[in-house]
């Protein structure tokens, strides 16, 4: 539903990507596949119709997680160019040490338990927290990085990564633009039946697309 919008809104191709899951499928599964598809879909852009010169990543929560990872990689990587970044409340540090994860981790449907117990299907040993395909964040570099739009939500137990992302990359000389919704949740832009905001954020969300990879 949310990458129908955001193609509708933003008149943009959208690609959702799959990736293999834990506990099945442990850390760095999820990362190495989300780099593997973007690396086949440049490669494979005139057979989809797409520019490969206009390739944006994002997502939402660990999507924005792995978005992230995406783009740092192919910084590092120096030979798959991306033009944009769209982390929608993404998780960027698995430490868990913010101080949202405290004041927003109970009564807002994420919880920092339900946090803590994916974290334990997906990485199990905390020695991974430190790896940047687990935590963005704490890349020694966010240079030269793609431009970002990173939307936050106000009663997210991860807010505070989000806010602390966009701060590294524009630290970093890397243009980010941060919008917080303060009222929200975490997940409330699938929520578009029920909250306004959400659908205010998708439209967003797609502007912030369409000015971009638009010619």
């Amino acid at each position: 539903m949310l990458c129908r919008e955001l193609a509708n809104h933003s008149g943009c191709a959208v690609i959702a990507v799959d990736y293999r899951l834990a506990p099945e499928h442990r850390f760095p599964a999820a990362a190495d596949d989300a780099i593997a598809a973007t690396r086949w879909i440049h490669a494979n852009a005139s057979a989809l119709k797409i520019d490969p010169l206009r390739i944006a990543v994002g997502g939402d929560s660990a999507g924005g997680n792995l978005a992230a990872v995406v783009a740092l990689a192919a910084r590092d990587a120096g030979d798959l160019p991306l033009a944009f970044q769209l982390l929608i409340y993404p998780a960027t540090d698995q430490r868990r040490t913010a101080a949202s994860h405290t004041s927003n981790g109970e009564g807002y449907l994420l919880t920092r338990d339900s946090i803590d117990y994916y974290h334990d299907q997906y990485l199990g040993d905390t020695a991974h927290d430190l790896d940047w395909r687990a935590s963005p964040l704490l890349h020694a570099s966010h240079a030269g990085l793609p431009p970002a739009f990173v939307l936050t939500a106000g009663y997210d137990p991860l807010r505070d990564e989000g806010l602390q992302y966009a701060q590294k990359l524009t630290e970093g000389g890397s243009f980010a633009a941060l919008v917080n919704f303060e009222r929200q949740v975490h997940g409330f832009i699938l929520m578009g039946k029920v909250i306004d905001e959400a659908n205010v954020a998708v439209q967003l969300c797609a502007a912030q697309l369409r000015t971009v990879l638009q010619p």
